[in-house]
């Protein structure tokens, strides 16, 4: 194995290990896409959009658990997407797209998806644009393929509890942020900005986002829903639930 692969490969890891510490539920989540990946293929060899990929974890659990599945990773972030390239390799397609836009469709390999996936990344887009990009998803989805985003998505029905549920997990978070049991969000982004291989990343992040990044928004459950609906999938609903988070699916008719 190359000194190369090693690296991407200690990158990913840390790269889980913070996430994990933000949300103790990951591995269910991804669970959940990857089973909805497999109701939808019966047995048959994925071929599943990775979108906003990021460091390829997504990609990386369906290649584990469905080998022959193809998949395409696309993302906008410099670092991340280098990560990614570095650990899936030859096994996956990755493409440079900016989501903020619809020109990201133009650069997919194909539009015949039977699953686009995607996890704790859509939250950064105002409400107009996250709206559209839902019914250009539909578009690169085969008839009865399936769209799942996994995010933060409170309970319309439980406000209060959902929020003392987050108050709850943060303290607990920051508690591990203080004993050196995982690094935060902003400790990772400090280390790769000191490594010689992603710091120039990192600054061409900074030139990307500073300027045009939204601020995180966060909508119930419902909101996404109704933009399904309105986006024209066939069937609407919920694949999971975690306690401020969900994963909503829409399937193309």
């Amino acid at each position: 194995m190359s000194p190369y692969i090693v690296e991407a490969a200690a990158w990913q890891e840390s790269w889980d290990r913070q996430q994990e510490a933000y949300m103790p539920d990951r591995e269910e989540r991804f669970t959940a896409l990857l089973d909805t990946v497999d109701a939808v293929t019966a047995g048959r060899a994925p071929r599943v959009l990775d979108l906003a990929g990021g460091t390829g974890s997504i990609s990386l659990r369906l290649l584990r658990r469905f080998p022959e599945a193809t998949t395409t990773l696309l993302d906008l972030d410099p670092v991340l997407r280098h990560i990614a390239a570095g650990t899936l390799g030859e096994r996956a397609t990755v493409v440079t797209a900016d989501l903020r836009t619809k020109e990201w469709l133009s650069a997919l390999p194909h539009q015949d998806f039977d699953a686009v996936l995607t996890a704790t990344a859509l939250h950064w887009l105002d409400p107009s644009r996250l709206a559209e990009l839902y019914g250009e998803i539909r578009e690169a989805l085969r008839p009865g393929g399936v769209f799942v985003n996994a995010d933060h998505m409170p309970d319309d029905g439980l406000p209060g509890l959902s929020a003392r549920l987050g108050e709850r997990a943060d303290a607990l978070r920051h508690a591990r942020y203080a004993a050196g049991a995982a690094l935060s969000w902003a400790d990772w982004w400090d280390r790769a900005a000191a490594d010689p291989t992603l710091g120039p990343l990192v600054i061409e992040r900074k030139r990307l986002f500073t300027e045009h990044h939204s601020s995180e928004w966060t909508p119930p459950v419902s909101w996404h829903l109704e933009a399904l609906r309105a986006a024209g999938y066939a069937e609407i609903g919920l694949v999971w639930r975690g306690a401020r988070d969900a994963a909503v699916a829409g399937v193309k008719g």
